[in-house]
Parts: C-alpha cells; sequence; structure tokens
C-alpha cells in the first residue's frame, strides 16, 4: 500500500498529482487525513481523504508521500502518527517521498544524512546533513525528494517508475501528451 498523508495547509498540486497519477498505473495508494477525513489544502481545496490513522497498517506499506505547502508540512511534522510511519519506513526501508517544504521533516529526523536531497527554495538548511542539489527530483536510495508545485509531474513520473518500471511511467506520460 501506498500512503499519501494529508494535513490541513498541504500543498495541493504535491498531493493530488502524484495521487492521480499512481492511480492511473493502477497502483494502490491510499490518502490518510492527519486529523478529519475533510482536509483543506493551502489555496482552500478541501478534499476528502480514504482513510484516517487509526486505518493505517504499517506492515502493508510500500511507500510514504508527505507533500509540501504551508502549514501543511509542519501540520505533517508535529503528527505522532505520521512520525512514526516515517520512523517505520526508514527501518524497514521502504520508499519515504517528499517534496516542497516536507523533505525538511527528513532532515530533522536525521535521514538525510549522507544523502542527496533537494527541496523548495528557502529550506535548505533544514535537510540536516544532506548534500542539497537543484535537481527537481532526486532519489538516494529508498527516499525520494523533490522541489515544489512546478515538480510535481516530475516527482510523480520517478514514483510511478519506482513502483512500477521505466515502461509503464512512460506509457503513463504518453497517456496524459507528457512532452
Amino acid at each position: 500500500m501506498i500512503y499519501l498523508f494529508l494535513a490541513n495547509g498541504f500543498e495541493e498540486v504535491e498531493a493530488l498529482t502524484p495521487l492521480d497519477y499512481l492511480r492511473r498505473c493502477e497502483l494502490p495508494v491510499k490518502t490518510v487525513a492527519v486529523e478529519n477525513r475533510l482536509v483543506t489544502g493551502s489555496h482552500q481545496i478541501t478534499v476528502m481523504a480514504d482513510l484516517l490513522m487509526s486505518d493505517l497498517k504499517p506492515q502493508e506499506t510500500e511507500m510514504i508521500i508527505l507533500p509540501g505547502g504551508m502549514p501543511g508540512t509542519l501540520n505533517l511534522e508535529k503528527s505522532q502518527g505520521v512520525q512514526e510511519m516515517i520512523d517505520h519506513c526508514a527501518k524497514q526501508g521502504k520508499y519515504i517521498a517528499a517534496i516542497c517544504a516536507a523533505p525538511s521533516i527528513l532532515g530533522h529526523k536525521g535521514l538525510l544524512n549522507g544523502k542527496k536531497a533537494t527541496c523548495y527554495v528557502g529550506f535548505e538548511d533544514q535537510l540536516l546533513g544532506a548534500e542539497y542539489t537543484e535537481e527537481p527530483v532526486v532519489q538516494d536510495g529508498n527516499i525520494i525528494t523533490a522541489r515544489g508545485a512546478g515538480t510535481a509531474n516530475q516527482f510523480a513520473f520517478r514514483l510511478a517508475e519506482i513502483l512500477c518500471g521505466r515502461e509503464r511511467a512512460e506509457t503513463l506520460k504518453a497517456g496524459i501528451l507528457w512532452e
């Protein structure tokens, strides 16, 4: 299962683009509300999450996705459930994907030590121990980071490639007329 976490103030494009593209690949991805099932993004778009934190099955996790946005990133970081899922995935070597400001959560946890990573402009100093790069999307081991809303497509394509292979990711790109 792929869990995409939603907290009030999330960046809509960074959450909904990977959600849409991974579902087009017929992957099992569920949105998870940190608090209430109705979650409002940073641009006042409200989404009904598939699950609540209490519905998670950590043992079935293949990947977690943390969208950025403010104050969404701060709300994700202060969630004990999100912290526990990050710890679980790190311990089990499962994929952890974060975009925009959300890689800062991984930096604060020490998960970026010695790894290449990227993030939204101004959050570079929050990637504690990382080798910062301005690439749009960076994968280093089981951690995937991306810069922001403008890179949400590339982020989603990389996640699709990781989870179902290059050929399926290319089929996805062709299907949406990505150039």
